[in-house]
């Protein structure tokens, strides 16, 4: 792993920091570092959760280096097996992520911010996708996964002004789930991802499973697929963890997961 990528454990957690200051911008180098980093916490059964975050106070990414891409790199580049910062299409991660965001989240940052399972943001955060007005689009994952998370007109009107939302503005859509002042910004971070740690890792994967595969279902089909194309969720309905969890509660214990 470079030095613009670190990562931390913490227990069963992973902490991973874009370390690119002073913007934390993403070129196609620091993106398959990025990408490194979220397959090694995949593959990796004693790791729960991760957390990702930026380095300083001010940026949580800008996104794509534009300086790289002054350099030559191009827009299309190979930025790695998950995609634009390691994470935009890496489609087959079970595991939840958490973003930290500890300032702006512009461009390819916000398409990271948005890749993620779950926002928690610092209170001065802001959030903005400027593509359009540099003659590109957000097509790592803005334009496509914004009008899905806020409402249509809201998004239509940040991708093609590229104007900043605020964390008010975030919470009020229901685009991040917590904030806080920034300083505590890792540290509850942290303490959420290991919350989240508690729970059976079969039931995360599930959860996340489920979910992506079903969201713009009907109701009816999306419980057909879940009963009978989600291969996960038959692996946990049969698992030793769906036995364990009954068994620690009656016997007032904390459960110990295998993840089978």
């Amino acid at each position: 792993m470079t030095n613009s990528v670190l990562c931390e454990r913490h227990g069963a957690v992973l902490l991973i920091t874009l370390n690119r200051p002073k913007a934390n911008a993403i070129d196609a180098a620091t993106s398959h570092a990025m990408g490194e980093a979220f397959i090694n916490f995949a593959n990796d059964d004693s790791l729960r959760v991760a957390v990702i975050t930026g380095s300083g106070d001010r940026f949580f990414s800008a996104g794509w280096d534009l300086k790289a891409a002054a350099e030559g790199e191009a827009v299309d580049a190979d930025f790695g097996r998950g995609g634009f910062a390691g994470l935009t299409e890496l489609w087959n991660l079970d595991k939840p992520v958490i973003a930290a965001v500890n300032g702006y989240a512009a461009g390819g940052g916000f398409e990271l911010a948005l890749a993620a399972d779950l926002i928690i943001a610092a209170n001065h955060a802001q959030f903005f996708l400027p593509e359009a007005t540099l003659g590109i689009i957000p097509d790592s994952g803005g334009v496509l996964r914004l009008p899905r998370r806020l409402p249509q007109a809201i998004a239509m009107d940040m991708l093609m002004t590229g104007r900043r939302m605020t964390v008010e503005e975030a919470i009020h859509f229901g685009l991040i789930n917590r904030h806080c002042e920034g300083a505590e910004l890792v540290a509850q971070a942290l303490d959420w991802a290991q919350e989240i740690a508690q729970s059976a890792p079969l039931s995360l994967a599930s959860i996340k499973a489920i979910t992506h595969a079903t969201q713009n279902m009907e109701l009816q089909h999306a419980y057909q697929h879940m009963r009978e194309e989600i291969p996960v969720y038959q692996k946990m309905l049969h698992s030793e963890d769906a036995s364990e969890g009954p068994n620690a509660f009656a016997e007032k214990r904390d459960p110990q997961w295998k993840g089978q």
